[in-house]
């Protein structure tokens, strides 16, 4: 949604929904600083309530449990990933597909490092007891991975990938590709979509050896460095080309 778009949305509300609104985006933020604290196994509606300056039966009005803080909090993550993402990808010309490939994976990494905790919310140790519904963090938690196709696609179109050599997608694969295909309006092959799943994870992985520290803290020390190394070898899977 625009913001635009947004602000008239928060207008068509009355004054009592619009209260309610404010009340949950004030308990997210505080939900933001207690998993930066404490971490998403710990977090606790009462605490929330506490700072909130409530009584912990007044913000169950709001927000039922921890889990639907949980959820709140992941939407809030998704979507502030997606928007980061879609604002550097779009800063770029839409010809150079390359550009706007680096300009994705360069986001992600930004806003982990910037972010840990939220990130690691999403892309690190499932919650225990806790499990996220498909219904609500489905969409906007593919957002990123949607973006990074459409580049990929929006490059074949342009006639602008030239593949390296890959291996034949076997039967067994080729009904979900296909499948993902037609879901989406793709015209690019599904070997390359294969390719691309490999750079998508590809890309999350060394972002997420980075933020978790897996790397170690001497291994390398120009860690920029090795993630545009990185974005340079994944641009070549799939057949990415700079201008």
């Amino acid at each position: 949604m625009s913001d635009a778009a947004a602000e008239a949305e928060t207008a068509r509300r009355t004054p009592r929904e619009r209260a309610r609104a404010q009340t949950i985006a004030d308990i997210v933020l505080l939900g933001r600083d207690h998993l930066a604290t404490h971490g998403a196994a710990a977090l606790s509606l009462r605490a929330v309530a506490r700072d909130l300056g409530v009584v912990s039966s007044a913000v169950y009005r709001y927000v039922a449990n921890r889990d639907e803080l949980l959820t709140l909090l992941l939407v809030d993550a998704y979507g502030e990933l997606g928007d980061a993402v879609d604002k550097a990808v779009d800063a770029v010309p839409s010809g150079d597909h390359a550009g706007r490939f680096r300009a994705l994976g360069r986001a992600v990494r930004d806003w982990a490092l910037r972010e840990p905790a939220r990130y690691g919310l999403l892309f690190g140790s499932p919650v225990p007891g806790y499990q996220a519904p498909a219904g609500r963090t489905t969409m906007p938690g593919t957002r990123v991975v949607f973006r990074l196709i459409s580049i990929f696609d929006a490059a074949h179109r342009d006639g602008a990938l030239v593949p390296a050599a890959s291996a034949a997608v076997v039967p067994s694969l080729s009904a979900d590709f296909d499948a993902i295909r037609t879901e989406l309006g793709l015209a690019v092959p599904r070997e390359i979509l294969a390719n691309g799943a490999l750079v998508w994870t590809s890309i999350f992985g060394a972002v997420s050896f980075e933020v978790f520290g897996q790397y170690g803290p001497d291994t390398f020390s120009a860690r920029d460095e090795l993630f545009e190394h990185h974005l340079t070898v994944l641009a070549g899977l799939v057949g990415l080309r700079s201008s």
